[in-house]
């Protein structure tokens, strides 16, 4: 088939369920050290992601963004595997829970408790953050 020398078998799972499994011709996933562009034919690679974006061009053209919270990413010449944390379809996401959640992050690390652990906070924050963004992208498509 032809359209398989341009594509990739791309699956995006999360411990609750299979979020998308088909080909795709590019995809952009957040790395622990930036964002990770995979096209078909990369580097086999297996590395951490941090809370952030699945963004995907799939076969068609037709794009898709998923929210991650965080996990592995794994490139073989057979395809690649996003094994998130928990992953959520950007249109799925509550802006308004979001929004709450990062103001409620950034309001503990202005005002911190003797008992507050900070890193969890932190991550709470990445996270909200990281929601706001792909709901972002999922309304600009």
């Amino acid at each position: 088939m032809a359209n398989n020398k341009m594509t990739t078998h791309l699956d995006v799972v999360s411990a609750e369920e299979s979020l998308f499994s088909g080909r795709v011709s590019y995809l952009l996933v957040s790395g622990q050290e930036g964002d990770l562009g995979i096209m078909p034919g990369h580097t086999p690679l297996l590395t951490p992601i941090k809370p952030g974006m699945v963004k995907m061009v799939k076969q068609h053209g037709d794009e898709e963004v998923i929210y991650v919270s965080g996990g592995f990413l794994e490139v073989q010449p057979s395809g690649v595997t996003v094994l998130a944390d928990t992953a959520i379809r950007g249109e799925d996401l509550d802006q308004a829970k979001a929004e709450e959640a990062k103001r409620a992050a950034e309001e503990q690390i202005s005002n911190p408790s003797q008992d507050m652990d900070y890193a969890r906070v932190a991550a709470k924050l990445a996270q909200a953050i990281a929601k706001l963004r792909v709901i972002e992208l999922t309304r600009r498509k």
